[in-house]
């Protein structure tokens, strides 16, 4: 794995309704975060955080696509952030923040030409204007970098579809909305659930996982883990917790496997809100995770 990280930080929360996100990052750097990557021998480059202009929210907008003008100039400064990390040969690691900033992550990820995406969440977060119940873009951004949805979303830093939906895996799943379901099944989008995490165990989900990928001959895999993944158990500080998630044990180990297959090129944690936490217990695990992911081991 590249020993060379570069730590970007996303302090949003246009792309849903519940304030507190935006200090996800800032979460994530006190549990330490710099210090846990450097004592694991990794140079980290913090970048920082991306520029987000605080504006009122606006009584008058599109209701299927909330906070559309934000997202967009959000993702837009991530996606340039992540491709110069990449050109510059670091990791980039990107902390939320909610999901919607997962589209600017991808649009950054343009050297990849066949990207593997693994996707660790409670939700599939691939709803469309057309099928969306909320508006909540932090619920689009797998559809958007498929292609689909709003054109001031699809095309932002380049045009044409980020990810191909063969080289999609979602893990964890537990909460899909119909429009969801039929996109996934017309895509045939690989999804392990929280049954088949129960049914198989995390080891063969992980194991299946990354041999569909390397079948597809993917030339990089990006990880996007909403912390709301795991049950909120363990990550009680999320926007939309899910119980029946997957174990803090079994987390590890997906990253501990992770780690040992050696095929990661892009990651990001979305998702942690200080507001709705535990004494920084959400953003605690996070940093945990990362530690196993890139290399942290029990003995």
């Amino acid at each position: 794995m590249n020993k060379s990280v570069a730590i970007i930080g996303v302090p949003s929360d246009y792309g849903q309704t519940r304030r507190g996100v935006d200090m996800g990052p800032s979460a994530i750097r006190y549990a330490g975060v710099i210090e846990r990557l450097e004592a694991l021998g990794y140079t980290v480059k913090d970048e920082g955080d991306i520029r987000v202009e605080k504006t009122p929210i606006k009584k008058e907008q599109n209701e299927k696509l909330l906070n559309l003008d934000e997202v967009v100039e959000v993702c837009s400064k991530l996606a340039q952030k992540v491709e110069d990390a990449v050109n510059e040969e670091y990791i980039p690691l990107v902390l939320g923040g909610d999901h919607s900033i997962a589209i600017g992550t991808l649009a950054g990820l343009k050297k990849y030409k066949n990207l593997g995406v693994i996707w660790f969440d409670a939700h599939a977060d691939i709803n469309t204007p057309e099928s969306t119940p909320s508006g909540n873009i932090h619920g689009m951004p797998l559809a958007v970098s498929l292609g689909l949805g709003h054109e001031r979303l699809t095309s932002i830093h380049h045009d044409g579809p980020k990810v191909k939906a063969e080289n999609i895996i979602i893990i964890g799943a537990r909460s899909v909305d119909e429009g969801e379901r039929e996109l996934i099944k017309e895509k045939n989008i690989k999804v392990y659930t929280m049954h088949e995490v129960d049914r198989l165990g995390m080891t063969a989900v992980m194991e299946d996982a990354l041999r569909y990928l390397q079948e597809r001959g993917v030339d990089g895999v990006h990880l996007s883990l909403d912390l709301d993944g795991l049950d909120p158990l363990y990550t009680p500080g999320v926007g939309t917790p899910v119980a029946g998630g997957i174990t803090y044990r079994e987390s590890h180990l997906a990253m501990e496997m992770l780690q040992e297959a050696n095929v990661l090129t892009s990651v990001e944690f979305v998702e942690v809100n200080p507001i709705l936490d535990e004494k920084n217990k959400t953003a605690n695990v996070a940093v945990a995770l990362i530690g196993s992911l890139f290399g942290e081991t029990l003995v």
